[in-house]
């Protein structure tokens, strides 16, 4: 297997909204928020008119993208066995991705995650984590991690207790491990794990510019930079309207947007970019030639509704 993702199993379920809705329900616009109570989330989707549902969750997004560009692919995710866990468990297979996980009745539903979309194509976020956030060490197989190239992870799942436990059991028993930041809301909330992470742990890294430098208090992205060729390790940054860029140890790429596109949707942008630049590594491309990947792959996505192509 070319790679595993393991990440939150999450029914996306994407609805346009205004910009009063986001303000009148105290949501930060474009990032992440998360609901603990059940019937405060349920309240929430019944004033909401549903455009799509889609299995989602980031990683599960990346995964997705990859085998669809004829990757070797799998993906462990904790769901419960319920309407949306059976409906998640079709999408993926649909997908040809390899589901490794054998979902049981669990105390919590499966997880859901509302993608609230403004009229300027941003995407605000309420998830309610369910059964997703409840994974364990052994949901996680030590044969997919030992038979696949790169374990692909999402800051999304870190959290203490037994999500720790089974990230810690993945990077162990993993031969090169890549993770996402996932959202700055992550980064604040894990800050000092996430930093030890990145340093100590983990081969590659992709963030966006204010999750990275969130992470290491950074007064500007010249200090990012600095910071990247100390820890001789792969970073992978999005930057908007500026483009990405990768940095290994000197080597440092850069690689501008695609320009005249229709913006519809950037649900998904971060989580298609990751797939595309995973593809180049496994396929042995140039640096330079996985941030193309990554950004023809966003590129596409952000002109659709939805994170799956």
């Amino acid at each position: 297997m070319n790679i595993l993702g393991i990440g939150n199993a999450i029914v996306d379920v994407i609805c346009k909204v205004n910009d009063d809705f986001i303000i009148s329900n105290n949501l930060s616009k474009s990032n992440m928020k998360l609901i603990f109570d059940e019937n405060e989330f349920k309240k929430l989707l019944t004033s909401l008119k549903i455009e799509k549902t889609v299995s989602g969750g980031s990683v599960a997004n990346s995964i997705v993208g990859l085998s669809q560009l004829g990757n070797n692919v799998g993906f462990i995710g904790k769901i419960s066995d319920d309407k949306l866990g059976n409906e998640y468990e079709i999408g993926l297979k649909k997908e040809n991705v390899k589901y490794i996980y054998n979902k049981k009745k669990e105390n919590l539903p499966t997880g859901t995650c509302l993608i609230l979309v403004t009229p300027d194509s941003e995407r605000t976020m309420c998830t309610f984590l369910g059964t997703a956030g409840k994974i364990n060490e052994n949901d996680v197989s030590s044969d997919a991690l030992k038979q696949s190239e790169i374990l692909f992870l999402e800051g999304y799942l870190w959290d203490e207790g037994d999500p720790k436990k089974a990230f810690d059991k993945a990077i162990n028993n993993s031969k090169k491990v890549a993770m996402s930041l996932s959202d700055k809301f992550c980064v604040d909330r894990h800050k000092p794990h996430f930093l030890e992470l990145v340093k100590n742990r983990l081969d590659i890294t992709f963030a966006n510019e204010e999750e990275i430098i969130s992470l290491i208090d950074a007064n500007n992205f010249n200090e990012v930079i600095e910071f990247a060729k100390q820890i001789k390790k792969l970073l992978v940054i999005t930057r908007g309207d500026k483009g990405a860029i990768s940095i290994n140890g000197n080597e440092i790429i850069e690689i501008g947007i695609e320009k005249n596109l229709k913006l519809v949707d950037l649900t998904g942008a971060g989580d298609l970019f990751a797939a595309g630049y995973l593809h180049g590594i496994i396929n042995n491309l140039s640096s330079n030639d996985c941030l193309k990947k990554g950004t023809e792959m966003s590129s596409k996505i952000i002109q659709q509704i939805g994170a799956r192509l």
